[in-house]
């Protein structure tokens, strides 16, 4: 027996699931990139300012109060008007402003400077960094070239352990040291000895391809004089000049001369021991700075 119910038969349409999303995906990634943006030019800022400034900056973006003056009359804030400390007032407004570039760049400039003496300052310190540069290395391959001249002579060799080179403040000094059984000069001599001469020579021929003056000074020891007319003063003076005149006849000329002391036995070098043969000594001293008058331009005597 047939039933009387109708029959609903219903139709559902099934969507590929491929469906255009539209161009929403774009405004979440702009929204994106524009928070990362202000997130990274926040770190900056945190960054770059102090922390009053900060405290400022957060003063004003999430205020406490209003100014606490009771005067005037009724009203909203009752007729009181933003202190200069208040969480609007003026006090974080000019913290804002304080951190702008302006600002900021004219905080750090000299107000009494301008730009052309500021450009004329840089230039002369990166003249003298250059200046210092080049005369560092050149009083580095002074010393490898003197080194390397008593290597090329085997007779003079053990002097090495007689020389000492060290750079100091005032410029490259270079010092003949007397060792014990090993002198520079005969006792109560003036004129160094045959070997001493020699490695005179090879420091006048280093110092003469430089441009620097040269200081020379005499040292003795603490011992006795050899007479009491004629003092370690007198000695140590006399040592220094006859040193000057055999560098002179290696070429180097008068203005190279800065000064000729005697210092007798005022700077010993091993000053636990001043009688040490150590302190007799011929000191030669390279200076940091320019000649007075430009090498090859000397005065003919």
């Amino acid at each position: 027996m047939a039933s009387d119910q109708p029959i609903i038969i219903k139709k559902v349409k099934k969507s590929g699931g491929h469906g255009h999303h539209g161009g929403a995906w774009k405004v979440a990634y702009a929204d994106f990139v524009t928070a990362m943006m202000a997130f990274f030019l926040l770190m900056w800022l945190i960054n770059t300012t102090t922390p009053e400034q900060r405290r400022g900056i957060a003063d004003y973006f999430a205020p406490a109060s209003v100014s606490p003056s009771q005067s005037g009359n009724g009203g909203i804030l009752a007729g009181t008007a933003l202190g200069e400390d208040g969480a609007r007032g003026a006090g974080t407004s000019s913290v804002i402003e304080r951190l702008s570039p302006d600002a900021i760049r004219d905080e750090n400039e000299d107000p009494q400077e301008s730009p052309e003496s500021a450009t004329s300052q840089a230039s002369a310190e990166a003249m003298a960094e250059a200046r210092e540069r080049r005369e560092q290395a050149q009083f580095a391959s002074a010393e490898m070239s003197l080194r390397q001249s008593l290597q090329d002579m085997p007779e003079l060799a053990e002097l090495t352990r007689q020389l000492i080179i060290e750079e100091t403040p005032e410029g490259l000094r270079i010092q003949l040291v007397d060792e014990e059984g090993r002198p520079m000069f005969n006792p109560g001599s003036v004129q160094p000895n045959e070997r001493a001469v020699i490695l005179l020579r090879a420091v006048a021929e280093i110092a003469e391809q430089l441009p620097n003056r040269i200081a020379i000074s005499g040292h003795t020891d603490a011992g006795p004089a050899p007479s009491s007319e004629y003092t370690n003063w007198e000695l140590s003076a006399d040592r220094a000049n006859a040193v000057r005149a055999i560098i002179q006849e290696g070429g180097l000329s008068d203005d190279r001369i800065a000064e000729v002391t005697g210092r007798a036995g005022s700077e010993p070098l091993y000053p636990d021991d001043p009688y040490m043969a150590g302190n007799r000594r011929i000191s030669i001293l390279l200076l940091r700075e320019a000649p007075v008058i430009a090498p090859g331009h000397g005065l003919n005597r």
